[in-house]
């Protein structure tokens, strides 16, 4: 009787550890999509960037900034993406994030297609945050690859991988969000185009976004995360 008891007490306490795992994962990502902007408030404000994923911190139809910075072997650079004629998809990648081995070696595909055919330019952040000599390793000897974290604090980038497309010629950004896979990027980017596309030639009013996913919410509503719940606040105390 004794045994069973014993049994039966380490089998809670796993349940139970399992649990507040569950609850901490859940709590993390939560914090990840509200860093993104992808709240579980219904009755939140949608402030919403032209991909569908929200970014709080800056306006939608924000006005681009140059890139600036360092290349991977420490030569001062700069790049123009506003007042020039061509399109410019900036990936901000970083050299710790798993996520981002495969855009680092994807990119090196000469095939690849960008949306709208925009120049790709790699922003990482600078060499207080990140080693030149791994950058080194990563970057494709065709793309463009700058160290700016300054940029990374002009563009208000949540996370990495994060894709950001500027219109050059108007200077505007038409397109950003988060993307684990490039079939993501380029879904998100071309739907971006398409409606930049339809404001320009009068079938959208300006300003018009697309409706919020709603399909994260659903999955995690069905998982008893509801917004209040004790999980979104791990490090309160009782």
């Amino acid at each position: 009787m004794v045994a069973l008891v014993a049994i039966l007490a380490v089998a809670v306490g796993l349940l139970t550890l399992l649990v507040a795992g569950l609850l901490r994962s859940h709590a993390e990502i939560l914090r990840a999509l509200q860093s993104l902007g992808v709240s579980l408030d219904p009755d939140a404000p949608e402030t919403q960037s032209p991909t569908g994923l929200t970014s709080p911190e800056r306006a939608e139809g924000a006005p681009a900034i140059d890139i600036a910075g360092v290349d991977p072997a420490g030569a001062p650079v700069r790049f123009a993406v506003a007042g020039v004629e061509h399109r410019t998809l900036l990936a901000f990648l970083s050299s710790t994030c798993l996520t981002c081995r495969n855009f680092w070696d994807g990119f090196a595909d000469r095939r690849l297609s960008v949306p709208g055919r925009a120049r790709l330019l790699i922003v990482t952040k600078g060499s207080e945050a990140e080693s030149p000599s791994t950058i080194r390793k990563l970057a494709p000897s065709n793309v463009h690859t700058v160290l700016s974290s300054a940029a990374w604090t002009d563009y208000r980038i949540p996370a990495a991988p994060y894709f950001v497309l500027v219109d050059g010629s108007s200077g505007d950004v038409i397109g950003e969000g988060a993307a684990a896979t490039w079939e993501q990027v380029r879904e998100l980017m071309g739907q971006s185009l398409a409606d930049a596309e339809d404001v320009a030639e009068g079938r959208l009013p300006m300003g018009r976004t697309q409706d919020r996913p709603s399909r994260v919410n659903a999955e995690l509503r069905a998982a008893g995360i509801e917004p209040g719940h004790p999980s979104l606040y791990p490090d309160r105390g009782e």
